[in-house]
């Protein structure tokens, strides 16, 4: 018997039939392709822009800071595919990635196609607190504006989880707990802006709240990238729990899931790998909105298929994103927020048309 997933009746919950092996190829075939689409599009990717640098050249400085050899670029050249274009693309494939499967796992747990990270309010939790590290100067010098983001996003999804529990621990009481928790945190972030910051910190802040990935380091880059593989292990481990979710809730208690536990650690994990993408990359919206719901028309919404497609399909969706952002001006750079919501608004009404028609 299959072993069951955690928060789950293995006696209580149906065990799939196993896919024809027709189905199984086609969906190995369909992973091993976007995980080539990935790597094709980070080493095309890094390669865009004044430097003349070339897929190989790539390759080669890679290796050789992985102990392969030797760079064959200049130092100069090196330092702009190892220190500047890689991490960056990287982080870009990282957020993506977590955002994507953070937006597939609450439209699940909140029966709501419209749902994405932010919907809780951890993003304006963030900028809260980068904006105090920034602007008022809170830790003394010694807090980084990441550690003041990831602050303010667990105190944003403290409070959400306190007025959640305190009005009732329903699916609405969840997401109209996260709107009240954005609105107070986007409030005091503008409160403070206004007042404290001068005209040029003002508009650092307002670039990094619109999501920007310039000056990361690969510090962020492992840090993220942690967070995303554990973030991962657990919502593919809840996979068939998921799968009942869509079914609701009481009836997914019918098939033996405990709810309100499954629900409070799911909304921890995608909340917590929000805090950590944010942190590091500022407000990205709308990825976690569209991605899911491009990658359920391909392959269906059992959770052990979508949630790895969508993790390749944000990955690919923000590496090209992020190259458009910072070349599209060149030398000016587009904060990659503004990218993703030009795209975002637009598959937004198609998301809400497509609910109108099918409700």
């Amino acid at each position: 018997m299959t072993e069951a997933a955690p928060g789950t009746d293995a006696a209580a919950v149906p065990v799939p039939a196993p896919a024809p092996a027709s189905a199984r190829v086609r969906q190995g075939l369909l992973w091993l392709a976007g995980v080539a689409a990935l790597l094709l599009s980070v080493s095309v990717a890094v390669t865009i822009g004044p430097a003349d640098i070339s897929v190989p050249d790539v390759w080669s400085t890679v290796a050789a800071h992985l102990g392969w050899g030797e760079s064959p670029l200049t130092p100069i050249r090196d330092g702009i595919v190892w220190n500047l274009r890689m991490p960056r693309t990287v982080l870009a494939a990282v957020c993506g990635a977590g955002l994507a499967v953070c937006g597939a796992v609450m439209q699940s747990l909140l029966r709501n196609p419209l749902a994405d990270p932010f919907v809780l309010g951890v993003s304006s939790g963030a900028s809260t607190g980068a904006v105090a590290v920034v602007v008022l100067g809170v830790g003394g010098g010694v807090v980084s504006v990441s550690a003041g983001a990831f602050a303010g996003a667990l105190c944003s999804f403290a409070l959400v989880l306190l007025l959640s529990h305190t009005l009732g621990d329903t699916t609405d009481r969840v997401v109209l707990s996260g709107v009240a928790a954005m609105q107070l945190f986007s409030a005091l972030t503008s409160f403070v802006v206004l007042t404290a910051g001068d005209a040029e910190t003002t508009r650092g802040v307002l670039f990094w709240l619109l999501g920007s990935l310039s000056g990361v380091g690969w510090t962020d880059v492992w840090m993220c990238g942690a967070v995303l593989v554990a973030a991962l292990v657990i919502c593919l481990g809840h996979a068939r729990t998921l799968d009942a979710f869509a079914f609701g809730p009481e009836a997914a208690a019918a098939l033996g899931v405990r709810v309100a536990r499954t629900r409070l650690v799911l909304l921890c994990t995608t909340a917590l790998l929000t805090a950590a993408l944010v942190s590091s990359a500022g407000a990205i919206g709308f990825v976690g909105l569209v991605l899911p719901h491009a990658a359920r028309a391909v392959v269906g919404s059992g959770h052990a298929r979508l949630l790895p497609v969508t993790a390749l399909a944000g990955a690919v969706f923000l590496v090209w994103v992020d190259t458009l952002a910072r070349t599209a001006l060149d030398p000016q750079e587009v904060p990659v927020g503004v990218v993703t919501s030009l795209i975002g608004v637009p598959a937004f009404v198609a998301v809400l048309y497509r609910t109108r028609r099918t409700a």
